[in-house]
């Protein structure tokens, strides 16, 4: 019995009836893998390689690289797709644009030339393809889809920022968050782990996440999650925006402040880089709230991402200790 395709993806299996023990084991295999079957797999099927070139010659299979052959029919774009990977072989995923594609990003469909990632140290080229490499791809970075491997939602976004404009990025960024194939959290606990190992487009998605929350008009992200995590701790609600001090004539806005003491909290925002203006007004904005006689804190992005419950703990110390001299 030859196991049952989905209905985009069906190939035609009647290849009459004299067909071989060898053969149907061929198909077996190939079907569960979009059509398309190894070198090695087909080996292993009893089928030696002078068998192999005798089938393709038949028109049984389709040869599609060194390793890889696929069954008639099987001529989708994920059909293809599908005979590629298996064709390079090894550890391999599906990334960049034909990871957004598979992911179902607004704004993508899938189509060759496709884009694989494989280990660093390999050396493959398969035109007109795109085969890139890194470093590293752990687990959390993976996922499948319809039998693909490929990049989870968050490591696609932050691949697709090196090359994207920022109106086709916030599209991409957007669609992900609304269908549920990235939380804002998860994405930034990628962005802070991955920033440190150089890739290129972390600003460039900084930038946008940046313009989004601005045109919202709300709170950003890590504002939203220092209340979440403020509230989770059973910490009272601290104030927001508000104005607690004045330096060379301008008004000095804190993120948080804890009414009943004099705790004020500033996150630092997505950036991890000071220009020497952005050092100066810093230090002249927590200057100017000690003299007011304020208590503040400053917290980094990757502090909160990757250390929210020191976090916590250091603000949960100076709210306890401030309201109880108060009282």
């Amino acid at each position: 019995m030859v196991a049952e395709q989905p209905a985009d993806c069906e190939v035609p299996l009647c290849f009459g009836g004299g067909m071989t023990r060898a053969n149907h084991r061929l198909v077996a295999v190939a079907n569960g893998q979009l059509g398309s079957i190894t070198r090695a797999q087909a080996n292993g099927c009893g089928v030696s390689d002078k068998q192999l070139r005798s089938r393709v010659q038949s028109g049984f299979l389709i040869q599609t690289g060194p390793n890889a052959f696929r069954l008639p029919g099987a001529d989708g774009a994920r059909q293809h797709l599908a005979s590629l990977v298996l064709d390079v072989g090894g550890d391999v995923v599906a990334s960049r644009f034909t990871a957004a594609a598979l992911l179902g990003f607004d704004g993508y469909a899938l189509s060759a030339p496709f884009d694989l990632t494989i280990g660093r140290e390999r050396r493959v080229r398969r035109t007109p393809h795109r085969i890139h490499t890194a470093h590293a791809l752990p687990l959390i970075d993976r996922t499948t889809v319809d039998g693909v491997p490929t990049t989870r939602a968050a490591r696609t976004i932050i691949d697709l920022a090196r090359h994207e404009s920022p109106d086709h990025l916030s599209i991409a960024l957007e669609s992900a968050l609304r269908d549920g194939l990235v939380s804002e959290a998860a994405l930034h606990t990628r962005i802070v782990a991955l920033r440190s190992q150089g890739m290129h487009g972390i600003p460039n998605l900084i930038d946008v996440i940046e313009g989004i929350e601005i045109s919202g008009g709300a709170h950003s992200w890590l504002e939203r999650e220092f209340l979440r995590l403020a509230r989770r701790h059973g910490l009272p609600i601290p104030k927001t925006q508000q104005v607690m001090a004045e330096r060379s004539g301008h008004l000095v806005r804190v993120d948080f402040h804890f009414p009943g003491t004099d705790v004020v909290v500033e996150v630092l925002g997505y950036r991890w880089h000071r220009t020497a203006r952005q050092l100066r007004i810093d230090t002249e904005r927590m200057n100017a709230l000690i003299n007011h006689g304020l208590r503040p804190y400053q917290f980094t992005y990757a502090a909160i991402v990757n250390q929210p419950e020191s976090v916590m703990r250091q603000v949960e110390a100076a709210v306890s200790s401030r309201t109880a001299r108060a009282s």
